[in-house]
């Protein structure tokens, strides 16, 4: 039976977790990108598809290219970012399920019905996109989700001549304090929530 995580680590994954504007001049290692996917990937899916592909823009090349699709403010804070993940979305993840889920043909579930396969691909990679987040903040890092991008260019620019799509762009490192806002109001549970 799993028991309640203490306070110092609810703290950091949800109530102190902010998303932030701006980075400390830290680098972000390949083995922590590892590290990220090492535990995102065990968050659940539709039947294990596992759509999301990221590309972790590290590099000064890479992070201009991603800025100059982004609108400018948010250019400027992958351009100071340590890394900005793009967070994709492969419209060919059915083609995995068969090593994925052996189960059942689920592969069969997908071919031809597009309307399924992007709804099913955005919403899973939007939750390993949350899973991506959670994991960065448990391994110690910082995250900053945005949109605010012209999700054509990108695609063009980092998935041409692939079936992935972007879905959201995510800078990561190590915040920053001097960059967040006061947190903006989180309702109590009545306002949002019912119970039946």
């Amino acid at each position: 039976m799993s028991h309640p995580l203490n306070d110092a680590a609810l703290d950091q994954l949800f109530r102190e977790a902010r998303s932030y504007n701006g980075y400390l001049d830290t680098s972000v290692s390949s083995a922590q990108l590892e590290q990220i996917w090492d535990l995102m990937k065990f968050g659940p899916t539709s039947a294990n598809c596992l759509p999301a592909r990221i590309i972790y823009c590290c590099s000064e090349e890479a992070k201009q290219k991603l800025a100059a699709c982004s609108m400018p403010a948010n250019g400027e804070k992958i351009l100071q970012a340590p890394v900005t993940a793009i967070i994709g979305m492969d419209l060919e993840f059915y083609e995995n399920l068969p090593e994925l889920f052996p189960h059942t043909d689920a592969r069969s579930w997908f071919v031809g019905n597009d309307a399924l396969i992007e709804k099913t691909a955005f919403r899973n990679s939007s939750l390993q996109g949350a899973y991506f987040m959670l994991a960065a903040r448990a391994l110690g890092l910082d995250t900053g989700a945005m949109s605010g991008f012209n999700n054509a260019a990108v695609d063009e620019a980092f998935f041409a001549g692939t079936k992935v799509q972007s879905n959201f762009i995510c800078t990561l490192g190590y915040g920053d304090k001097a960059s967040i806002f006061e947190r903006s109001p989180r309702p109590a549970f009545e306002r949002f929530n019912s119970i039946l």
